[in-house]
């Protein structure tokens, strides 16, 4: 997989994107475990990805779900057995 951030939002810690070899778009969180720093990545519609910044709300409110686990279901990957915690 290929991930390519078409917009980040520093103050909220995301970005979304597009991934490559499938045309799905994501929204991603960093997150950190005990051996490393990684990226989560979660899978938007295309209305949203499209609608940024004038979905930002919406976004940011979907990114601190991400955070509290309540979207796993939409991850691209799932995670190890020593998942991440978002930072």
């Amino acid at each position: 997989m290929k991930f390519v951030d078409t917009a980040v939002n520093k103050s909220k810690r995301y970005s979304i994107g597009r991934e490559v070899e499938s045309g799905r778009f994501y929204l991603s969180i960093p997150v950190s475990n005990s051996m490393a720093d990684y990226e989560e990545f979660y899978e938007i519609g295309a209305e949203l990805h499209n609608g940024y910044p004038g979905s930002e709300l919406v976004l940011s409110a979907f990114a601190d779900e991400c955070r509290r686990g309540l979207h796993d279901q939409l991850l691209f990957l799932r995670p190890g057995s020593d998942r991440g915690v978002a930072t």
